[in-house]
């Protein structure tokens, strides 16, 4: 799921939860199989690490959840009257974002980590377990303790022989070092995971990349996703435009490309949550007489406290130079001189990517506009940085 698709579903979600009245039961296909009881539910209610490598937690609980994808933690505690994820920490979930599913030969499927919400939600987790479901349907659960496999997310999973090949992740902030690739290895049979130490031209901590088996199967080329680098002394992700392989015997990594893109980060100055989203869905309100949109659009001014000017909130990411638009479902595209430029909006900031070489003049023309309509939109000043490698 893309920033923004996702930002809105997180928040959609969270207000539901503030407003919405008491939910009725379980539809029947989620309801629990008759010995996954409250007093079960509670006993297995919690994430657990794993003590041995692995340590088998298959239980009723888990495994009805398991099968319940879209059955979130806060729905599934509010069944049994569980105790407040405020109180007592997250609830166990199947439902999540970032988890791996890896098909084997022999019909197993094998789904690894991932994590359920977002940090601000009582039932924010990054899982380390793994789900084994065998041809049949028949669910084992599987978990390690930090030391051995740490919280994994968005990560990649290739299978490599009677192996998968675990390649970085978001994790947690403590977790993360930007010159380091979390690089794992789990044994299909055994199901033990060893981590893999790997020297060379590495590409540093990284999440959502792709991953695939070079032509040779003798290594694995990973390209795209985020890199953490550091700006300023802060830790930030950056976009990965770069290629880069593991050779599977060595365990050496290659750079393989080199493209220098240059990035850069609008944000408001006071490093608040910006109100872009917002302002997207008042900018379609207004082209509605309906009265539910007039009643968003002044629900809308009273947040901001003015209506914003929509003509310019169309204009944002046109800048005042020749260029061509690209039609996009994951942000706003332009062309300027033969050179991709791409907007990216996510909850504080908006990313700039320029794909190539760019006049430097140009390029100041472009990010300064960008700059200031958002600014102008807002009412609140913004300040614009490159995010280098």
């Amino acid at each position: 799921m893309d920033a923004m698709t996702r930002a809105q579903a997180t928040r959609r979600r969270k207000a539901l939860r503030q407003s919405a009245k008491p939910r009725p039961g379980l539809p029947r296909a989620q309801r629990p199989p008759a010995d996954v009881t409250r007093d079960l539910f509670l006993v297995w209610r919690a994430p657990r690490v794993g003590e041995a490598n692995p340590q088998r937690l298959t239980n009723p609980v888990w495994s009805w959840l398991a099968r319940q994808r879209d059955l979130h933690a806060y729905t599934a505690n509010a069944h049994f009257r569980g105790p407040s994820s405020l109180s007592v920490g997250p609830c166990w979930c199947a439902s999540r974002f970032g988890q791996s599913e890896t098909a084997l030969p022999d019909g197993r499927v094998i789904a690894i980590g991932g994590e359920h919400e977002d940090s601000y939600d009582p039932d924010f987790y990054i899982y380390n377990d793994v789900i084994v479901t065998d041809p049949a349907g028949a669910l084992e659960i599987y978990g390690y303790s930090h030391a051995v496999f740490p919280p994994t997310d968005f990560h990649s999973a290739t299978l490599d022989g009677e192996r998968i090949i675990v390649i970085g992740c978001a994790g947690h902030p403590s977790q993360r070092v930007p010159a380091h690739t979390p690089v794992f290895a789990l044994d299909t049979r055994t199901l033990a995971i060893t981590r893999l130490e790997t020297t060379g031209a590495a590409p540093g901590w990284l999440y959502k990349h792709q991953a695939a088996r070079s032509a040779d199967g003798a290594s694995i080329v990973v390209r795209g996703g985020e890199r953490l680098i550091e700006v300023d002394g802060e830790q930030m992700f950056r976009e990965n435009p770069d290629d880069w392989s593991l050779d599977l015997g060595r365990l050496v990594w290659t750079r393989l490309t080199e493209r220098r893109w240059q990035q850069w980060e609008l944000a408001r100055a006071d490093g608040k949550t910006n109100n872009l989203l917002m302002i997207w869905c008042g900018s379609h309100d207004a082209q509605s007489e309906r009265p539910f949109a007039r009643k968003q659009l002044a629900e809308l001014e009273q947040d901001l406290g003015f209506l914003p000017d929509f003509t310019r909130h169309a204009q944002r990411f046109a800048p005042p130079l020749e260029h061509t638009t690209i039609e996009s479902d994951h942000g706003a595209q332009i062309v300027v001189d033969g050179v991709t430029v791409r907007y990216r909006e996510e909850p504080y900031s908006v990313r700039v990517t320029i794909e190539g070489p760019l006049a430097p003049e140009k390029v100041q023309v472009l990010i300064e506009d960008a700059r200031a309509k958002l600014e102008e939109l807002e009412r609140t000043p913004y300040v614009a940085r490159p995010i280098g490698e």
